[in-house]
């Protein structure tokens, strides 16, 4: 078993095998900048992609010839040499020797199904391509990789063809063999015990892992290799890949690092970036977030319960597995019907609001009830801690309302089956001694509130022109009663520097929307310091 004191290297194929996500389509510019990101981070080798497959792989590795990468190293992805070809003059063989990659993986068959069935040849040519494709590759670049292709299912169902495989490989002057479980199906008991034979016979050379997903176990493998001596790791960032994805980086380094004591060559001030390489690389795929990812997600390390709240607040290890800042991430106290005193006088803590008060406070029972009451209506406040902000002030009589609602009015009007409809708001408020009713149009009611609540408002307090809205979502809670269901409004707003989010219910949406809307600036002008008029 491997010495915790022992080194893994982290091969990354996000931009390679992550590409093959159904969804996502890097640009040639996306994969230079997410090259840039990993290299920042200390990602020992990136799999670039194929050069000569596709153009947009080829152009990747011109804009990166002038890469300067003080410890990272650059490497192009392909096939051995076609059956019937002379390896030194396989086309594309010799687009890998010239892409001006650091290095070379290219992948071979070492399940004799494959072998006979996908590429219709005898089990000895196999060997010899996968001879003769390695040694060409080292004739022209330091270090080149071989990709054991469905290795684990070979060596199930032939184990001496699969190590025969290898074997040609390492003849040649692989400097590392990776074993793959093209299809996910393996478990990590099964791969621990081939990884530990694999080693055996090959003490003086790299053992990888590259595990994909489809048993859900990608992270389990590659952790369980690992664990039996493997020296080299290959997965993508966020586990993204073909079908059900590739082994989760994101997950394997905190893994390996903080709970094995195996050094992935990631420092602990690289390692606190983490959570923003995973969300960065989501901005790129034009994906959203998994809120609940392990170790970084949104929710990794949010609490709910009452007494959860109560006990990471007397000490994190109650229920927190790390520090959530080794890997970036932030400890939430989350607000609900299942929150207790201590939940409350955290978030009140949190916010700064806590002075002279103690979790026994009156503000602080009635806070609590008060959330109660209205998350029984369909209130939820997870995602809306500027309104519950707001709510805790009203609980403590300390917030004045900067204006009050006097009455709205909405129109929706729809000509014709071809045109757009127009929607029309005209608001009422009160604003300290004023009285102002503004009308405003918008793409739908919600847009035209927002405008003429804006409007209404800015002569008052000229700060709102810098806040606008980034998300609204909206949540039927009672489907049973169809058209006249309850709705959840949750709205997220900025002014470029802060963002906070609101909300609101109704059966009314539009009202919904105002509840959300109205608190959002609120909280705007609360953060302002704004003053009402006199």
């Amino acid at each position: 078993m491997r010495s915790p004191t022992n080194r893994v290297q982290l091969f990354d194929t996000t931009l390679r095998d992550g590409s093959q996500t159904a969804g996502i389509n890097f640009s040639a510019e996306d994969k230079v900048r997410i090259a840039e990101r990993l290299a920042e981070f200390g990602i020992g080798w990136i799999e670039g992609g194929w050069p000569g497959a596709s153009p947009k792989d080829t152009q990747f590795f011109e804009l990166l010839r002038k890469r300067r990468w003080p410890s990272t190293r650059l490497v192009a992805f392909g096939s051995m040499a076609r059956p019937g070809q002379i390896a030194s003059e396989d086309t594309g063989l010799r687009h890998l020797a010239k892409s001006g990659a650091d290095a070379a993986c290219v992948f071979g068959k070492s399940w004799d199904l494959h072998v006979t069935k996908a590429l219709s040849i005898g089990l000895p040519e196999n060997l010899d391509l996968i001879h003769d494709s390695v040694a060409c590759l080292k004739e022209r670049l330091p270090t080149v990789f071989f990709d054991a292709e469905h290795f684990f299912d070979g060596y199930r169902d032939n184990p001496e063809y699969a190590l025969e495989a290898l074997k040609a490989a390492h003849a040649a002057g692989a400097d590392g063999l990776v074993l793959c479980d093209t299809n996910g199906g393996n478990i990590p008991f099964t791969v621990s015990q081939v990884v530990t034979e694999v080693i055996r016979q090959f003490p003086d050379t790299i053992i990888g892992i590259h595990a994909h997903n489809d048993c859900e176990l990608a992270v389990a493998n590659s952790v369980a290799a690992a664990r039996v001596g493997a020296g080299m790791v290959q997965g993508t960032i966020n586990g993204i890949g073909e079908r059900c994805g590739n082994a989760n980086l994101v997950s394997i380094i905190p893994i390996l690092q903080l709970k094995m004591g195996i050094d992935c060559g990631i420092d602990a001030e690289h390692l606190k970036q983490l959570g923003s390489l995973s969300r960065f690389v989501n901005e790129m795929a034009n994906r959203l977030p998994w809120q609940h990812q392990p170790f970084v997600g949104h929710n990794a390390f949010a609490h709910k319960g009452g007494i959860h709240a109560s006990a990471v607040r007397k000490d994190s290890r109650l229920y927190e597995h790390i520090d959530p800042e080794l890997v970036g991430n932030v400890r939430q106290i989350l607000v609900s019907d299942q929150a207790g005193k201590s939940t409350v006088h955290l978030k009140m803590a949190e916010m700064g609001l806590d002075a002279g008060l103690d979790a026994n406070d009156p503000a602080v029972k009635k806070a609590i009830q008060h959330v109660k009451e209205l998350e029984n209506r369909g209130f939820a406040y997870e995602g809306a801690e500027a309104s519950f902000q707001l709510l805790l002030l009203k609980a403590m009589d300390r917030f004045r309302p900067f204006f009050e609602l006097e009455s709205f009015r909405v129109i929706d009007e729809k000509q014709g089956h071809e045109l757009e409809p127009v929607s029309e708001v005209s608001v009422t408020l009160r604003v300290g001694p004023h009285i102002t009713t503004t009308m405003a149009r918008g793409n739908g009611p919600v847009n035209a509130m927002d405008n003429a609540l804006r409007q209404a408002l800015l002569p008052f307090y000229p700060g709102l022109a810098s806040m606008r809205l980034t998300d609204f979502k909206v949540r039927v809670l009672t489907t049973q009663q169809a058209t006249r269901a309850t709705v959840r409004v949750l709205i997220e707003s900025t002014d470029g520097h802060a963002k906070w989010g609101t909300v609101g219910v109704s059966a009314n949406m539009v009202d919904a929307s105002y509840q959300a809307l109205a608190d959002a600036v609120q909280y705007k002008l609360i953060i302002d310091k704004a003053e009402p008029p006199v």
